[in-house]
């Protein structure tokens, strides 16, 4: 077998040529800008007119659809596509080709526009993790804790498991994968680097979604590949693909299918064809692949790519993913880049619209998920990729229904939260970016789907009831995806009258949290009807955004718990306490006085809401938390095991802190001015948001409640390793740095600094309004950065600035200082301007 070349270090020395120089003044606005700003193919209008860059075809970008993560998407003229994989084989000959999300181990750094990816894949899946193998141990150690069955089960399982996790290690094989887009965005150049002995590698060549394509090896057989496939929107065109690879394979082939390849190169036999060719690599330690890889109008090769050349290219790029993108520094701003990474990583390409979005959940997701899970993904790729969170929320209004549901374009109508919450995002896009087109494509629909909603409102008292999800509890919750949630464990099926067609009945349970939202819907409706100049229809949403707020607090506000709380028909009280309770401060409907209380009597005491571990989805005192399975109370790290492969105590909305929970709350405390309690709330999010992307690398889709505990079962199952909506933790503490204003006043003013972020934070390449912006928020310094000048700094203090608008004649702002400070404002074109300000709340013009 032949010595493969050996890469040790990130920059190895030489030149890049032409067919890989990255294009330093391009590199983030137009070739690599690319695959995070692709326009509709089939889009009407001029390009200028879209809300986010075009791209003209042909184009490469790393990554191809959900879970296939070492590979990469090229497309044509035409929309012809090709997809490039690389797979690894196990120990056991199966090869790991698609859905990786078990077997990815590392992530990034990547770039969000598709300029430079970097992922570590192993053959272990991490089903059989130490602190299971613990867990067991101690239900066996400890057997007066558990149950005869459980301890049982433990005794058996435990010697099993070990097995089988030392196997794994011993056979586990791992490669890092690292891919660079290359000048003019038609090309890549990947290298594969083994990182383990007796390694093999399969660099395949096939279309993504099984569409007419013809591959052969090129003249040199084992060195390269090619292949030509028609337009997919216009089959007169079409596409060709090059592959060069700079060391010869060890075997290669054409294959009649996919699942011939994969006999062929398992060590079956594959019959011979057309339809995917592949090179397979065996490697040692150490040892890499280099390939490039073009794709082009007519038929050609490229060439294969120097080692050094190719390296250096390949640092060239990595270094400018923090250079070019969002990044951060500190305890809390670190999440910038493992947020960057995170949502990067998720970005797909949706073949029927021809643009990018963020995959939901369940390590991918089969495309695109319309429901509240995708509001959030928005929020939180408008601070990663202006162009990715502008085309995905894009797409999901152009996403048509299910045909079993209401006919609606837009948000799923089975969810109540989903219009709010992707109202609120189209809303904050608005206000990140200021442009129109999202809000003029989204505002239809969400008109529509307000005005449906009345049909929930039982008793015709303007508050709206949760509608009848089945008599199976861990159901009830789906109108707010709060699936098991206990709040609607007891409610009451009354027939519906009339409606729009749907075919759920109505129940007897007036929704404090369905009701925040259906305010919040109308106070963001009446927000963009202004800014589209419809002023009845801004008068119209106003109304009741303010007939919800009074209702709310007349009817469904608790005076001796002091708690908004829900409510049966009956007037009865739920008393079942979850963080529900605050949506009134995320919908502006709370009265400054109850939302002091809220936050003062509940949310900061430990015994229901407040710790290390925050949200937990329902108070800590609440008879029903974390009562989805055993609670073990003397175990210290696995209080809320069972046994291995079974859901745990807090398992769903019975306990668990939930991202979009987190979210929420986050934002009502912070839009009611709570800056203290706004700071220490993002950092403990963000804390439990680093945790698992330190020690595992994933971004899970929930968080165990308590310090401690054994990961979640769920959390090692494929489906919720790499959940998008996991961002919106991290995301606080960024915003917590420096956000748009999605509340009252100008909604071009911004929000930035924290009285309560631990340490000294850092996060810049955030894009607003057309500028990019720079925060630095420490103990006794904050200074704000526009496109690489200072606009504002304050010493001798912490602060948190709001409402902050700088014109030709100055700024305006509101800002909370913990101390005596010094505030400087430095103007474009004017001398600079400061003051002294008091420990307390002022507004200030400079």
């Amino acid at each position: 077998m032949p010595r493969r070349h050996f890469l040790r270090t990130a920059g190895a020395a030489g030149l890049a040529g032409p067919a890989l120089a990255l294009t330093a003044g391009q590199g983030s606005a137009d070739a690599a800008e690319g695959s995070a700003g692709l326009a509709p193919a089939t889009a009407a209008g001029p390009p200028d007119a879209l809300p986010y860059p075009t791209l003209k075809r042909p184009f490469a970008m790393p990554g191809v659809k959900d879970q296939e993560w070492t590979g990469a998407l090229f497309v044509g003229a035409g929309e012809a596509r090709f997809a490039l994989r690389v797979g690894l084989l196990t120990a056991q000959g199966k090869i790991i080709r698609e859905k990786m999300t078990n077997y990815l181990w590392r992530i990034g750094p990547i770039a969000p526009d598709g300029a430079y990816r970097q992922v570590r894949v192993s053959t272990d899946d991490r089903t059989v993790m130490p602190a299971h193998l613990d867990a067991l141990r101690e239900v066996i150690a400890h057997p007066d804790q558990w149950s005869a069955d459980a301890v049982a089960d433990a005794t058996t399982k435990l010697p099993q498991l070990q097995a089988k996790y030392e196997q794994t290690q011993r056979e586990r094989r791992e490669i890092r994968v690292r891919h660079a887009r290359t000048e003019g965005g038609d090309g890549l150049v990947a290298t594969v680097t083994a990182l383990d002995d007796d390694t093999t590698i399969v660099l395949e060549l096939a279309t993504p979604w099984g569409e007419e394509a013809t591959f052969a090896l090129d003249g040199r057989h084992k060195t390269g590949m090619t292949g030509k496939a028609p337009g997919v929107l216009d089959a007169a065109r079409t596409g060709h693909i090059s592959v060069a690879c700079t060391e010869p394979a060890d075997a290669a082939g054409c294959y009649a299918s996919v699942a011939d390849m994969t006999a062929a190169v398992t060590g079956g036999t594959g019959a011979t064809g057309t339809a995917v060719a592949a090179l397979t690599y065996r490697l040692d330690k150490g040892e890499s692949v280099t390939f490039a890889a073009r794709i082009g109008d007519r038929p050609q090769k490229v060439a294969t790519p120097e080692v050094h050349e190719a390296e250096r290219t390949l640092a060239a790029a990595e270094a400018r993913v923090r250079d070019a993108n969002l990044t951060g520094s500190g305890p809390v701003g670190r999440a910038a880049d493992a947020v960057r990474d995170a949502l990067s990583l998720n970005t797909n390409y949706d073949r029927d619209h021809q643009r990018n979005f963020v995959l939901w959940g369940w390590g991918g997701g089969g495309g695109l998920f319309t429901g509240w899970d995708s509001a959030f993904d928005a929020i939180d790729a408008a601070l990663v990729s202006r162009p990715l969170a502008l085309q995905h929320e894009t797409d999901v209004f152009d996403a048509a229904a299910p045909p079993h549901q209401v006919p609606l374009t837009g948000p799923r109508y089975d969810q109540q939260n989903a219009g709010p919450m992707h109202a609120y995002a189209v809303w904050r896009l608005y206000t990140k970016f200021g442009d129109r087109t999202v809000l003029e494509k989204a505002y239809p629909a969400l008109v529509t789907f307000h005005d449906l909603l009345p049909e929930w409102d039982t008793d015709g008292d303007g508050l709206l009831e949760t509608p009848y999800f089945g008599d199976r509890i861990g159901g009830r919750g789906n109108h707010l995806g709060l699936d098991d949630s206990p709040v609607y464990a007891d409610y009451h099926r009354i027939a519906k009258k009339g409606g729009s067609g749907d075919t759920r009945d109505n129940t007897d349970l007036t929704d404090v949290a369905l009701n925040s939202y259906y305010a919040l819907l109308a106070e963001t409706l009446a927000k963009m009807a202004r800014v589209l100049d419809r002023p009845a229809d801004a008068a119209r949403f106003a109304e009741q955004h303010a007939t919800i707020r009074r209702l709310l607090n007349d009817r469904l506000w608790h005076a001796e718990k002091g708690l908004y709380l829900s409510r049966y028909l009956d007037g009865t009280w739920n008393e079942v306490v979850t963080p529900t309770v605050f949506y009134p401060l995320f919908a502006g409907i709370a009265t400054q006085d109850r939302a002091r209380t809220l936050i003062e009597d509940h949310l900061l005491n430990p015994d229901e809401f407040w710790g290390d571990h925050v949200i937990p989805s329902v108070a800590r005192n609440d008879p029903t938390y974390c009562s989805g399975g055993p609670v073990h109370p003397d175990s210290e790290h696995f209080r809320f095991f069972d046994r291995y492969g079974e859901d745990t105590a807090p398992e769903q909305w019975k306990g668990a802190a939930w991202p979009p929970m987190n979210f929420t709350v986050y934002d009502g405390v912070k839009r009611y001015g709570f800056d203290n309690v706004a700071g220490q709330f993002a950092a403990r999010s963000t804390a439990m948001y680093l945790d698992a992307w330190d020690k595992e690398n994933w971004f899970p889709e929930s968080f165990d409640p308590e310090p401690g505990q054994s990961v979640m079962d769920s959390a090692v199952d494929t489906a919720w390793r790499t959940y998008s909506w996991s961002n919106a933790m991290a995301v606080q503490g960024l915003h917590e740095l420096l956000s748009d204003n999605p509340w009252d006043g100008d909604p071009g003013a911004l929000m930035f600094g924290s009285l309560t972020l631990p340490g000294t934070n850092t996060v810049e390449g955030v894009e607003l309004r057309g500028h990019t912006y720079a925060v630095s928020c420490g103990p006794t310094r904050t200074t704000l950065a526009r496109d690489g000048r200072t606009l504002f700094r304050a010493t001798g203090a912490r602060v948190a600035i709001r409402d902050f608008v700088l014109t030709a004649k100055g700024a305006t702002f509101d800002i909370n200082a913990d101390g005596p400070a010094r505030i400087e404002v430095f103007a474009p074109g004017r001398p600079p301007r400061g003051r002294q300000i008091p420990a307390a709340r002022s507004h200030v013009k400079l």
